[in-house]
């Protein structure tokens, strides 16, 4: 998830929300790599998920499914607005669990 979500970001670094409309390729990037971060939530068990409820589970698989199912139906600019504000906060919280993960497994 951390790395998708980081490639994501990375991505529109210095793009602007037009660049989607303009660019087929970035937006099909874009688009593959939240479902990707989605579909790895998803196999977070449910115990998981509760020891992590910083992380919003629900919402993350809900984008995904959104995607996958949505198909040319993508509203670009709440994919440009997710990933321009909210993985951003969904990497520091990432990274806490993998801190806390590594601490847990020396």
């Amino acid at each position: 998830m951390l790395d998708h979500t980081r490639e994501a970001v990375a991505m529109i670094e210095g793009k602007v929300r037009d660049d989607l409309r303009r660019e087929r390729m970035l937006e099909l990037s874009l688009i593959r790599l939240i479902e990707v971060v989605g579909e790895a939530a998803t196999r977070v068990s449910a115990e998981g998920q509760a020891t992590y409820p910083s992380i919003p589970w629900p919402q993350v698989v809900g984008m995904r499914n959104r995607l996958i199912h949505g198909y040319n139906q993508v509203d670009l600019d709440i994919l440009w607005d997710t990933i321009e504000y909210d993985l951003p906060p969904l990497i520091t919280e990432l990274e806490k669990v993998l801190e806390t993960e590594q601490l847990d497994y020396p």
